[in-house]
């Protein structure tokens, strides 16, 4: 059995981090736990479900509750990889990195240029969930280490995978805060209804891969406003960066990068 612990990992401590939760045998994967930040994640070992319908908070990552709680779930050792949509690197981040600019170029002709990291965000957020993990035995994987290799911290970003996923040719409008600029001129409740659509069709395409995911998105009338979305599209981005994980551990993702950080796409083709 293996085991991915994914987050999308939000660049302050002050937004909540979608966590997924994926274990495997084979080409056969499930989702064990899915939640919309840190403390519902820890609150599933402990029997709390998670209430969709409540308010999520932000927090400061505490990785060994984390790695626990995701063992105790999965009913496992250890977790085998975790995967973070979040810059790391096995140097102080300044600035952009070889791997921002390599993704950038391969894939910003189709809307997914990489974010620039810099020392404040994710700055020392982003440094201390490199080395806790690290202290757990994670390291960071770059370039220079093959697809497959257990025990690494691998770095997703969920744009150019889901050109992967859902095998389109242009970054996909789904990101809750941009919904203004995805459709200028329409409606609030026109931009709920077609942020629903592309949800459901991400978390379609994502039950092709994995099984039983523990998400039921609102229907159309439910959603009060547009925020009350982000925590599913932190949790979409959570199961996408496990899919990426697990490519990766199939040999099925390449690395963008050097020897001091790597962002890893998956490659076309089926999962195993």
């Amino acid at each position: 059995m293996t085991t991915v612990l994914a987050l999308d990992a939000a660049w302050t401590d002050k937004q909540p981090t979608g966590v997924a939760l994926l274990v495997g045998e084979g080409c056969h994967w499930r989702c064990a736990a899915l939640a919309p930040s840190y403390q519902s994640f820890l609150g599933l070992a402990n029997g709390v479900a998670v209430d969709w319908n409540g308010t999520f908070h932000g927090s400061a990552p505490d990785i060994p509750a984390l790695l626990s709680a995701a063992a105790q779930i999965a009913n496992t050792q250890s977790v085998d990889v975790v995967a973070i949509d979040m810059p790391v690197a096995t140097c102080p981040i300044k600035g952009r990195r070889i791997s921002d600019d390599a993704v950038s170029k391969r894939f910003g002709g189709r809307k997914c240029g990489t974010h620039t990291p810099n020392s404040v965000r994710p700055g020392p957020l982003g440094a201390k969930l490199t080395r806790d993990f690290g202290g757990h035995g994670f390291k960071v994987a770059t370039a220079e280490v093959a697809p497959g290799t257990s025990g690494c911290l691998i770095e997703v970003y969920p744009h150019p995978a889901l050109l992967r996923l859902l095998d389109v040719d242009e970054r996909v409008p789904y990101k809750a805060g941009k919904a203004g600029r995805y459709w200028k001129g329409t409606t609030v409740p026109e931009r709920t209804r077609l942020l629903l659509e592309q949800f459901d069709r991400i978390l379609c395409a994502l039950g092709q891969h994995i099984g039983d995911i523990p998400l039921r998105l609102p229907r159309h009338p439910e959603v009060r406003c547009l925020a009350h979305l982000k925590k599913y599209e932190d949790a979409l981005d959570a199961l996408v960066s496990g899919w990426v994980a697990m490519r990766y551990l199939n040999g099925q993702a390449e690395p963008f990068g050097d020897g001091t950080s790597a962002i890893w796409v998956p490659k076309k083709g089926k999962v195993c």
